[in-house]
């Protein structure tokens, strides 16, 4: 997979020129987990995560997450895979996509190799909304910086008149 990255966006920006970045390249980040393992428990996905087990089934009951192996009692084993999937998810939450969309690039990605296209798209469309949001955000976030300064100013005024 591919990461899209800006180097900067101002606020009227819609579309940055992206830097690919290959995941597959760079070293595995750390993850919090024993160094050799690979199976885990829906406890303790939801100590490294935060996510809780409730979420963890509906993920896998509306296709979000793809079949979790189980042990031979039946309980739930999540691999360090699934906890990749479940860091990409929580980054896809974190920009707003809907949950049919990060159920349809779920499926895509099961689909493999032939839906990059339409993987591509479906990301380049979220990343579009992102960018919006920061910017309005940013425009926010300047209302909120003149009103501060306004009081500001208004309380050093305030304090000045006492002391004459």
């Amino acid at each position: 997979m591919t990461v899209m990255h800006s180097t900067a966006v101002t606020a009227t920006e819609t579309e940055a020129v992206p830097t690919p970045e290959d995941l597959c390249a760079a070293p595995p980040r750390r993850h919090p987990r024993p160094d050799g393992q690979d199976r885990y428990t829906i406890s303790e996905v939801v100590a490294f995560t935060g996510l809780s087990a409730h979420t963890l089934r509906w993920y896998e009951r509306i296709g979000l997450m793809s079949h979790i192996d189980r042990s031979h009692t039946g309980q739930r084993r999540y691999s360090n895979r699934d906890l990749d999937w479940l860091d990409l998810v929580g980054k896809l939450r974190l920009t707003g996509m809907p949950v049919a969309d990060m159920v349809r690039y779920a499926e895509l990605v099961r689909e493999g190799e032939d839906t990059y296209g339409e993987r591509h798209e479906l990301l380049r469309a979220t990343r579009r909304d992102v960018l919006t949001r920061i910017a309005e955000l940013q425009d926010t976030l300047a209302v909120l910086d003149r009103k501060i300064s306004f009081y500001a100013d208004s309380h050093r005024g305030t304090e000045a008149e006492s002391t004459r």
